[in-house]
């Protein structure tokens, strides 16, 4: 299993590395799309619309947000800042949610939590390309939650002993949430002070803010797939599950960083 998901891992960073570092960033755009679209198929099943034709219905209205914030975004910034602004507080509610209701979860509120998650995640990220003509912010996202996911599973793994949140999901615990939250500061670090031009310890401490938030990013979906009665929101990449179990972090990191550089001036 853990050799499986480590060469599933490799040919993923591999396909990311390829578009974002050896084509035009439009590339990436397209493949932030294809990847976002993939998962709200996938999130469709975790709001408990398992037909065709809801999924895709699900799917194209996603689709239609993706546009719309693309097309309004392109008419005024203002309309990022605020998209930002919502996320951040969709994310406290959902921090709310998994600590006080976990258990509360009907159809209609697993989907506007879908699109609430995202949206405005594809649109950091492509914001944040089309401002910097450029991936890089693009990777270091990926970078940044991947070293989350790693630290905490590994830690998790070899020191895990008090559960983080058991009423959601109960293999993950403290042990591994602080090992993904250290090895997100290492990465940031050695980020700042060799490869992005930010002052390195504000830099350091956003991206640990930044890579806790991830956490109820993947809680979130560990609590839809739970009361979906899934294991994993798909079967598209062997021993990780489906595309949101790769992404579901990011969801919540994306908009968080990115409204982070807003607000230090790295980003306009």
């Amino acid at each position: 299993m853990l050799k499986e998901r480590i060469l599933t891992a490799i040919v993923i960073a591999a396909v990311m590395l390829g578009v974002m570092l050896g084509l035009p960033p439009i590339a990436t755009v397209w493949l932030l799309t294809a990847v976002v679209l993939v998962g709200a198929w996938e999130w469709a099943g975790l709001a408990g619309l398992m037909g065709f034709g809801a999924r895709v219905m699900f799917t194209l209205v996603v689709a239609a947000g993706l546009a719309a914030s693309h097309y309004l975004s392109a008419q005024s910034p203002d309309f990022v800042w605020i998209t930002l602004w919502v996320a951040m507080a969709w994310w406290f509610v959902a921090f709310l949610w998994l600590c006080l209701a976990p258990a509360k979860v009907t159809s209609v509120t697993a989907a506007i939590a879908g699109l609430l998650s995202l949206v405005p995640c594809w649109l950091a990220l492509v914001y944040v390309t089309r401002q910097t003509e450029s991936t890089h912010w693009v990777l270091f996202t990926l970078v940044l939650v991947w070293a989350a996911d790693t630290g905490a599973f590994f830690a998790g793994r070899w020191l895990g002993r008090v559960p983080l949140a058991p009423r959601v999901s109960p293999k993950k615990t403290w042990e591994g949430a602080i090992g993904g939250v250290i090895a997100s500061a290492i990465v940031a670090w050695v980020a700042a002070k060799w490869l992005l031009a930010v002052d390195t310890w504000p830099f350091v401490i956003t991206c640990i803010a930044v890579a806790a938030l991830s956490i109820v990013g993947d809680l979130t979906e560990s609590m839809l797939k739970r009361s979906a009665g899934l294991k994993d929101s798909g079967r598209l990449f062997p021993g990780h599950g489906g595309m949101l179990d790769r992404i579901d972090s990011i969801t919540a990191a994306a908009p968080a960083l990115v409204f982070a550089l807003v607000i230090m001036k790295v980003v306009s």
